[in-house]
């Protein structure tokens, strides 16, 4: 059972990859990690200002690499139609009780189409949806990695097919929702409270200290949206899953992504 990819693994892919991802996980994880006498501490409320600006940067050269590394035609016209179709959808749950439907789309298009693809799907779907919900501002750089992350991951899940398959995303959309949610927590939390505050980020704490806080803070502020959503991803996977994986995965054969490409002399 061989996964077809539309963006190919090569090694500056998947370097790619790792270097976006790393950057990713400084910008979402530094107040664990950060020294009480450094001087991020002393400017918690500056650094999700400068992520949202290095984050995009990495994204670009992630996006020149697969470009330049397997994207052809056919795989840019897949990339254009799954993000516009979670552009579409994505306002039809925006701020009622974080329903987003637009996840199952990304969750099917990692799945089906590799890893980097649902990374690329991820980023440029949070993208648009925020220029057409007027949701772009200094979160929208966490959302596209957090976003890239969750189809991303889906592309890497065993191989499998059947029911199975369909129980394991279901399994995977819930939890990722979840941990969607603790994501994007963090890239305003460090800042968001003030210092007497007993869900406050304290610069230098034990990490079980900070990280009481952190889930603290998100069962008191988010989690009656993030748990919404992981429940909609997961019944809409199981109810939408096996159409619109065979539908995927057929474009993709028909696509023939991994055909070598061979130029003939004219006749």
């Amino acid at each position: 059972m061989r996964q077809t990819h539309a963006v190919p693994l090569r090694w500056r892919t998947i370097a790619a990859l790792s270097a976006v991802s790393a950057v990713g996980l400084i910008a979402f994880f530094w107040p664990f990690v950060v020294s009480p006498a450094s001087a991020a501490a002393d400017h918690a409320a500056d650094a999700p200002w400068f992520f949202a600006l290095l984050l995009p940067l990495v994204v670009a050269v992630l996006f020149a690499e697969i470009s330049s590394g397997g994207l052809d035609a056919k795989g840019i016209a897949m990339l254009a139609v799954l993000a516009a179709v979670a552009t579409a959808v994505r306002p039809l749950g925006a701020g009622v009780a974080g329903l987003e439907p637009m996840f199952v789309i990304l969750l099917l298009g990692g799945r089906a189409l590799g890893p980097a693809f649902g990374f690329a799907l991820g980023s440029l779907s949070l993208f648009t949806s925020a220029l057409l919900t007027a949701g772009v501002g200094p979160w929208l750089p966490f959302q596209m990695v957090a976003a890239g992350w969750f189809a991303m991951c889906a592309g890497l899940l065993p191989q499998m097919r059947g029911r199975a398959e369909i129980v394991m995303l279901a399994a995977y959309g819930a939890l990722a929702g979840l941990a969607y949610g603790l994501l994007m927590n963090l890239s305003f939390w460090p800042w968001a409270l003030s210092a007497d505050n007993a869900l406050a980020f304290v610069p230098g704490a034990p990490l079980s200290e900070n990280l009481g806080r952190w889930f603290a803070f998100t069962v008191a502020t988010s989690l009656g949206w993030d748990i919404p959503r992981a429940i909609l991803t997961a019944v809409l996977t199981v109810l939408a899953g096996p159409l619109l994986l065979r539908t995927l995965r057929r474009a993709t054969r028909r696509a023939a992504f991994d055909a070598p490409v061979r130029f003939e002399p004219a006749r």
